[in-house]
């Protein structure tokens, strides 16, 4: 019998942005800029803190996991019977700073929510540049 956790999947979108990591670090844990590129939230960058995103469609819960300022942000993300980590990690660069996301825990049999974050989280990387661009 194999190991369940082998078959869970992973999206990593990874992305060169011409922004210091602070810069960066604000709008992925300020509510009020979370709102203008992810979804309306609750978020505080604690430890063991319990937020919703939350749009149209419904609601995401999650707990922050990890908190590094500038470096590491760390929730899980449950929504739909899919249980998540998500992870951002900022590694400052010559150009300003590589982001990367990586949403790990879907299932096999969970392939449309699989489908969905891979073309939501590039989508979301988009509104993300957009706003760092005019902020």
């Amino acid at each position: 019998m194999s190991d369940a956790t082998h078959e869970r999947r992973t999206v990593i979108v990874e992305r060169e942005i011409a922004f210091p990591p602070e810069k960066i670090w604000r709008a992925l844990t300020q509510p009020h800029l979370l709102q203008d590129w992810l979804m309306r939230n609750d978020f505080k960058p604690v430890v063991d803190h319990r937020f919703k995103f939350s749009g149209d469609w419904g609601s995401v819960d999650c707990a922050v996991r990890e908190v590094e300022p500038n470096r590491t942000l760390s929730y899980s993300w449950d929504a739909h019977g899919l249980e998540s980590v998500v992870t951002w990690t900022l590694t400052p660069t010559a150009k300003g700073t590589h982001l990367r996301m990586e949403q790990s825990g879907f299932r096999p049999d969970q392939q449309q929510a699989f489908m969905g974050a891979r073309a939501g989280w590039h989508k979301f990387f988009e509104n993300l540049e957009q706003l760092l661009a005019h902020a």
